[in-house]
């Protein structure tokens, strides 16, 4: 070649993609980043929001991973193209909904679309996966699939357990020396973690961790509920993002209650007192709640009395609520609802 080969890296922000790219860069390759934004993976918003995790880190661990590689990082929004992938999966979900097998090959087609439509030249593109590492996608029989159907081929190389699969590209060119590869199978991470002692990386994300939302039970139920009320499995960024925060209470089919947990979630559900019906406890300390769906006036007293529920007036005789709702503002005084009368088919 008449360059040095270059070749672009989905870096997730995780462990595997940080070690992945830095394997080949060591062999003389230069790497540059790509991450796609699909709006499930929003790191350090709810570290930020929540009390409990303001001593966790509030970064973006794909722009982390860039600075410790000294690599330019593009930033990719795919939020309405990842849709497809999240409503209707070709090969179904994981434990939850979550579309693992699907998602890496739309992330790799991706790349590769990204890579062709760039003025600069790249040669392959660099993947963290570990054969046994995750169920669905990464397993010995998945990673051709992925490879096929994303339409890379052998252009796709993944460094941590190449000595596993057959030959790519890279190898045969001469681009990537085989024997400086690795042969990473499973879910142990200690391989990767002293991997990462070697090359002196600290303070990483969770190597076992994984920033989608959609791997999480409780998260997932709550997107299985949204899609059940609207009737059709669709959503936007809001919709998504306000998953993440606060209880969700459904005492009617059509409608539910996003009840702030702490002060750091009432102040950012403040940012949506414009979108949203809303009640607010005043005679008592208690959460920003907001109404989404359809709710009727009729529906207004049960709202309140469940938010008074969670103020500090949850044992008053009364609680004076504040109410936004059709456009008009005004005040309740409500009886907060016992807990027995809570029904557990309510939480979300």
């Amino acid at each position: 070649m008449k360059r040095p080969p270059k070749a672009i890296a989905l870096i997730s922000g995780g462990l595997d993609s940080l070690l992945a790219a830095k394997v080949i860069q060591e062999q003389g390759v230069e790497v540059e980043g790509i991450n796609f934004f699909t709006g499930f993976c929003v790191e350090g918003h709810t570290h930020a929001i929540r009390k409990k995790d303001k001593n966790k880190p509030k970064r973006n661990n794909a722009l982390w991973v860039a600075e410790q590689l000294d690599i330019p990082l593009h930033i990719v929004d795919i939020i309405e193209d990842y849709k497809s992938i999240v409503i209707n999966p070709q090969h179904g979900y994981g434990a939850n909904l979550n579309p693992c097998l699907d998602c890496k090959i739309f992330m790799v087609s991706k790349a590769l679309q990204w890579i062709e439509e760039s003025d600069d030249e790249y040669d392959f593109i660099i993947t963290g996966e570990v054969i046994g590492q995750r169920p669905m996608s990464q397993r010995k029989d998945t990673m051709p699939v992925i490879a096929q159907q994303s339409g890379a081929n052998d252009r796709l190389l993944r460094p941590l357990c190449a000595k596993n699969l057959p030959l790519t590209l890279p190898e045969r060119e001469g681009w990537v020396d085989r024997e400086k590869l690795y042969d990473f199978n499973g879910r142990n991470r200690k391989p990767q973690m002293a991997l990462a002692r070697q090359y002196g990386f600290i303070d990483y994300a969770q190597p076992a961790g994984g920033c989608c939302f959609l791997t999480d039970k409780n998260y997932s139920s709550k997107l299985a509920d949204l899609w059940q009320a609207q009737g059709e499995r669709s959503y936007e960024l809001d919709d998504i993002m306000l998953l993440k925060v606060g209880r969700h209470i459904r005492p009617r089919a059509h409608y539910k209650l996003i009840v702030a947990r702490e002060e750091g979630e009432s102040r950012y559900l403040q940012g949506y007192k414009q979108q949203f019906p809303h009640l607010q406890p005043v005679s008592h300390g208690g959460p920003l709640t907001l109404l989404d769906g359809a709710p009727t006036h009729d529906d207004i007293e049960l709202a309140a009395r469940i938010a008074a529920r969670y103020s500090q007036g949850r044992d008053a005789e009364s609680v004076t609520v504040d109410v936004v709702f059709d456009g008009e503002s005004s005040t309740i005084k409500v009886t907060p609802l016992p807990a027995h009368e809570i029904s557990p088919e309510w939480m979300i």
